[in-house]
């Protein structure tokens, strides 16, 4: 896939990759504008690699890279940028090479033939790795719909609220499925949200309060011993900022709630 805002930087690429045919066979599965097009693209293809911009609107290369980064398998990443200190810094941490622009047929020829040599889990990108480039994490989450990808702004979800397989994003505007586990979220996001109960974490910013709530409200399946039945048994709910929905506050994780509303 080529990825690139620049039509022009992806019909040469196009053509780059034509005239390094002959040493190494290639196709274009689809081209994109930007991450959040690329993303929507990617939706039904098994990739072997990206070559991606880094500065695009919308949605940036890292930012694109840390969402290829959770697909299995992940493609190789090559990154196609002008600059060339920004670029050095994400191919050590994360790219399996860069090219600096103008991109040279020779360059990507040799990118291309590292990504033949590498395979399954050794191609794909390092998670950790993009999360120190880009240490403020992915800025959207991605929920798929009918075929259709929708990206959902980090900033606008006010609760995430685990059930058997799903996760699902509660914002002002709506529900969304997500395919990330409530523990791979919060240990993304956990300078964002707040563990509620175990099923549950709310946006720090979304609380608006908390007021009393009915026995019984809020189970989390726990069995077993006083303190299990204390889990089951939360004896507030938190008010949020612009919904009416309560969210039910664990009695093992009030202590931290309260503390939160307090300061």
């Amino acid at each position: 896939m080529l990825v690139d805002d620049e039509a022009p930087a992806r019909a040469r690429l196009r053509q780059l990759l034509e005239d390094v045919a002959d040493a190494v066979p290639t196709q274009v599965l689809a081209e994109a504008a930007d991450g959040v097009e690329a993303l929507e693209r990617a939706e039904h293809l098994l990739l072997d690699a990206v070559l991606v911009d880094i500065r695009m609107p919308r949605m940036d290369g890292l930012q694109l890279a840390l969402h290829l980064a959770r697909r299995a398998p992940a493609p190789a990443l090559i990154f196609v940028t002008a600059y060339d200190r920004y670029a050095v810094k994400a191919f050590e941490l994360c790219a399996l090479d860069y090219l600096l622009k103008p991109v040279r047929a020779q360059r990507l020829q040799e990118a291309l033939i590292r990504v033949g040599r590498q395979g399954g889990a050794a191609r794909g990108l390092d998670a950790a790795a993009l999360q120190t480039l880009a240490p403020e994490g992915r800025r959207h989450l991605r929920s798929s719909e009918r075929g259709r990808v929708r990206l959902i702004p980090v900033e606008d979800v006010l609760y995430l609220k685990a059930d058997q397989r799903y996760v699902t994003a509660r914002t002002a505007s709506g529900e969304y499925l997500l395919e990330d586990s409530l523990a791979q979220l919060e240990a993304e996001f956990g300078a964002r949200f707040i563990r509620a109960h175990r099923n549950c974490l709310v946006a720090r910013a979304a609380i608006a309060g908390y007021e009393r709530g009915g026995e019984g409200e809020g189970s989390e399946g726990e069995a077993g011993g006083a303190e299990a039945a204390n889990e089951a048994e939360p004896r507030w709910q938190l008010i949020l900022r612009g919904i009416p929905d309560r969210v039910a506050a664990s009695r093992r994780q009030w202590p931290q709630l309260r503390a939160l509303l307090k300061g």
